[in-house]
């Protein structure tokens, strides 16, 4: 399609729902601990959460691929437009459904809110990232989807703070304050108008309604190659330990050994984990434009920087106004780790496999580092994972269609239900916290990271064999 004005003017409409991604995820971290303690729930218990949201996103994307199977892609048969404004009314509902679920008082009500809200999201995620690189030539579509990425994590920094204003009721709160269950009706009532306001807005917008008939192909040959078959379980246990490295943070943080914190004097952390998110993917954004070698290498070292001043700047808005600046420092002494990040660009040079074998080596190191020590070390290491795994996903999900022709398609869809690890890996270290302690239980990363890093290398080796040359796969963004 070409890049007239019309789809120019349209396409940062579109790449706003993005955001509601990031936000709504990463606050999922703050209602974590409101459940527990209401509920008296216990650490595997509480993190249903995670669950019952990317659960949401595995059950959705079944459903498409099971009727795209059968009765050819529903999308391409009403229209991208359509399919994202069901998919943000899906979410509305869902939300909304959080102010009964509290008046109920009901952990299950809660729980289905939320899974319907993340049924909503599956929909969005399918369409939306092809929609995105539709609005232009695909030469410059990998732009667009990198600006997209960027806004999908500024909304991962900003929305706990932005939740934990909403549901304490101010820039800061005592650490013994109690809040019950209605403070979270006034927040989710408003971000279920926001969903129905930006679906309203995306109908009447001049976004092309772009339709296709394309023959569906009815085999399961995409399971013949075995770099999707090891991509998938990586996507799994990528956005497994993505989520529950930050989803059982509050309850380490508390620990005495630790921070000694409640978690409503946290929020920072966790907003710093979500932001190491931001800072690695607006880097790893470089590799898309045309730039001269040492005008990239000059940006490799400014860009997370930039991104790391920007969570500072966030922040600092909170402490500023709630006359806690001296909190600032818990944010400064991780600028060490964003420093090993770089050199970790530097050293990867832009190579999906040794990307992996890279930084998920680097994420496993830190892991261990976090396990072996206490205090704030051990939670910058900890946090420290949300860096490394910053660039994971346009790697693997490179990695994974490479070489698969017309099944490409296929796999991509398999891979989307393989966010289902986002809904397994967070109960499980839960469980393990549970039988042990809350600190014994990040072994479940270190796990996770092993993998990653096996992976990096398999996949490097069975391309070989078909003879792709892995370093030059096409990066996309999640």
């Amino acid at each position: 399609m070409k890049e007239n004005a019309s789809n120019k003017s349209s396409l940062p409409v579109l790449i706003s729902v993005f955001f509601f991604w990031g936000f709504v995820a990463a606050s999922n971290t703050i209602l974590i601990p409101i459940f527990k303690k209401h509920f008296t729930l216990l650490q595997w218990q509480s993190q249903m959460v995670d669950f019952a949201f990317y659960a949401a996103y595995f059950i959705g994307s079944l459903i498409y691929f099971i009727i795209s199977y059968t009765s050819g892609d529903p999308l391409g048969k009403i229209g991208y437009k359509k399919g994202l404004i069901l998919g943000l009314v899906i979410s509305a509902i869902g939300a909304f459904g959080f102010v009964p679920a509290a008046g109920a008082q009901s952990f299950p009500l809660m729980l289905t809110s939320l899974f319907i809200v993340g049924l909503g999201f599956a929909l969005q995620q399918i369409v939306a990232n092809p929609y995105v690189i539709a609005l232009g030539t695909p030469q410059t579509g990998s732009h667009r989807v990198s600006l997209a990425g960027g806004i999908n994590s500024f909304g991962t920094t900003i929305g706990p703070l932005l939740l934990s204003f909403a549901i304490f009721g101010s820039l800061t709160v005592a650490g013994d304050m109690q809040v019950g269950l209605e403070a979270v009706k006034m927040p989710y009532m408003i971000l279920s108008i926001a969903f129905l306001l930006f679906a309203l807005l995306l109908g009447v917008s001049k976004l092309p309604p772009i339709t296709h008939h394309e023959h569906v192909e009815r085999s399961m040959g995409a399971f013949k190659y075995p770099q999707l078959i090891f991509g998938m379980l990586a996507i799994f246990v990528y956005v497994g330990v993505e989520v529950t490295i930050q989803s059982n943070l509050p309850e380490l943080m508390k620990q005495t050994n630790m921070l000694g914190m409640d978690n409503t004097k946290t929020v920072h952390f966790i907003s710093l984990y979500w932001g190491s998110l931001m800072i690695g993917r607006w880097t790893g954004a470089l590799t898309v434009f045309n730039l001269s070698k040492t005008r990239k290498k000059i940006l490799t070292l400014l860009v997370p920087i930039t991104a790391y001043l920007v969570i500072l700047a966030v922040n600092y808005i909170k402490f500023n106004a709630a006359n806690e600046l001296d909190k600032m420092s818990d944010l400064y002494s991780y600028f060490p780790f964003v420093l090993i990040l770089v050199a970790g660009f530097f050293m990867a040079q832009e190579k999906p496999a040794r990307t992996m074998i890279l930084f998920s080596s680097l994420a496993a190191i830190m892991m261990v580092i976090g396990l072996l020590t206490e205090g704030k070390l051990a939670v910058y290491s900890f946090i420290s994972g949300g860096l490394f795994c910053s660039v994971m996903w346009p790697c693997i999900f490179s990695l994974s269609i490479a070489g698969l022709g017309k099944y490409t398609n296929q796999g991509s869809s398999m891979l989307i239900m393989m966010i289902l690890g986002g809904a397994i890996i967070p109960p499980l270290q839960g469980y393990i916290s549970d039988l042990a302690n809350i600190h014994v239980s990040y072994i479940i990363p270190i796990i996770c990271f092993a993998y990653l890093a096996f992976y990096g290398w398999k996949s490097k080796q069975v391309l070989k064999v078909q003879g792709i040359d892995y370093d030059e796969s096409v990066n996309s963004n999640h």
